[in-house]
């Protein structure tokens, strides 16, 4: 038997209602915008050029599971949230096969905003799109690093947060969006992105409080209150 596919959380930043998918993007209904953070292409590669082995099959999986999470999802536009490619080189070392699959992702979406990144100040255009600094959607601002004392609205990616729990006597680490309502950040999407503990005190920056962390589980999304988080 099939395990129950659940809907997505739903979450308000700055009053405005974003949907939180178990595939870790985030969804404006209101527009039809998905919203996918750091998905690192070809940081594999980038790490077997100075030596460390790791299986190079993390562009081809990224790409792969966004592909599913678009045609599932079906909007009208995708944002990326910055970090899309791992280096300014990334390009230069993708394989052909996984260049077209991104250039074909791309172009079947009706627009797709590549949002600069501190890994990619210059996305490469031939995969399509348009790169943007940041975007106003809204009541949100879409943009890569959160800004210390940013104004509420902000939607960001960067940080790769990760929550970490303790339930039914075992530990449970997985990726996790971070709220407090009036400031969301996305986890990483990528398959060699990683992950900091939400109670890092990177977040102090980003956060008054600890925010609510919405944990990404196999077949849907659970909301874990700030205050039972815990660190590494």
């Amino acid at each position: 038997m099939h395990a129950p596919v659940h809907p997505p959380a739903r979450l308000a930043v700055n009053g405005a209602v974003l949907l939180a998918d178990r595939s870790g993007v985030a969804v404006v209904e209101s527009c039809g915008t998905l919203i996918v953070a750091d998905l690192h292409l070809e940081k594999g590669s980038a790490f077997a050029a100075r030596g460390v082995p790791l299986p190079p099959y993390d562009t081809r999986a990224t790409i792969r599971r966004l592909a599913e999470t678009v045609a599932r999802l079906a909007p009208s536009r995708v944002v990326a949230l910055g970090d899309s490619f791992h280096d300014l080189g990334a390009d230069g070392r993708m394989h052909e096969a996984d260049a077209d699959a991104l250039a074909a992702l791309v172009g079947a979406v009706p627009e797709w905003i590549w949002i600069e990144g501190n890994h990619d100040p210059e996305p490469p255009a031939r995969f399509g799109g348009r790169t943007l600094p940041e975007l106003a959607l809204g009541p949100l601002l879409l943009r890569h690093e959160p800004a210390a004392g940013a104004a509420p609205g902000e939607v960001a990616g960067h940080l790769h947060p990760c929550a970490k729990v303790s339930a039914g006597g075992r530990t449970v680490r997985r990726r996790c969006f971070l709220s407090d309502g009036a400031r969301l950040i996305l986890p990483a999407f990528g398959a060699y992105a990683g992950g900091l503990n939400a109670c890092d005190a990177a977040y102090e920056n980003c956060f008054p409080a600890r925010p609510d962390a919405w944990m990404v589980g196999r077949d849907r999304v659970y909301r874990v209150p700030g205050r039972r988080l815990l660190a590494d």
